[in-house]
């Protein structure tokens, strides 16, 4: 969809405003596959270890399919939301980043129990030409897709689409493999649910301090 408008974002206002998008996806707005392939044209300008370019995309867009991916990924919310790692509060000590946990605690067990509705699916893989993941260079391996998911999120996020990161349907990606038929080889990075967002109003996330955790020279 060539000409397609773009905000008026300055570079470091994108890269500061693309949060993912939960609550604010719009669910009954049709994304037209030509603005997600233009999207998709961008990523492809990412790095790849040794410009190999393994990386593929699935867009999924059939109903049923949808359905069953967010039927998927519901389930294995529900069961990471019911254990340890999720009930307990990382920032106890510290308020504000105690309501900020909560609020996305909320917003993505609206984003699982909707996820089958989201227009659009995208799934960044990498082909490591084996069915077992390599033992040793993984960050060659995930750094070779993960660059261009994130591309695909600032470029969506230019055009007036929202997208959120999640990698929870892992736990099902043998099924969902089976079901987009994806080779056994080819590994699914992350889940990208795509749609058209409602209200202009992202802002910078707070974040740690840099000297928190900037290390110059040594630890």
């Amino acid at each position: 969809m060539a000409g397609t408008p773009v905000l008026n974002l300055g570079p470091d206002e994108l890269l500061t405003t693309t949060r993912s998008v939960r609550k604010r996806l719009d669910l009954d707005r049709p994304v037209p596959l030509e603005l997600v392939q233009e999207c998709l044209e961008i990523a492809l300008q990412a790095p790849s270890a040794s410009n190999m370019q393994h990386w593929h995309f699935v867009v999924v867009t059939d109903p049923g399919d949808r359905a069953t991916i967010g039927d998927y990924y519901l389930r294995s919310f529900t069961d990471y939301m019911a254990s340890k790692q999720a009930a307990g509060n990382p920032y106890a000590d510290d308020p504000e980043r105690t309501a900020t946990h909560a609020r996305i605690k909320d917003s993505s067990t609206h984003l699982a129990e909707v996820m089958g509705r989201v227009p659009v699916l995208v799934i960044p893989c990498i082909d490591s030409g084996a069915e077992a993941l390599p033992a040793e260079n993984q960050s060659g391996l995930w750094g070779s897709v993960l660059p261009a998911a994130w591309s695909y999120m600032l470029a969506a996020r230019a055009r007036g689409l929202g997208v959120a990161w999640t990698t929870l349907h892992q736990r099902f990606e043998p099924e969902i493999g089976e079901l987009l038929g994806i080779p056994k080889s080819v590994h699914q990075g992350a889940l990208l649910p795509t749609a058209y967002f409602t209200g202009e109003t992202f802002r910078p996330a707070r974040r740690q301090p840099l000297d928190q955790v900037l290390h110059v020279g040594t630890w």
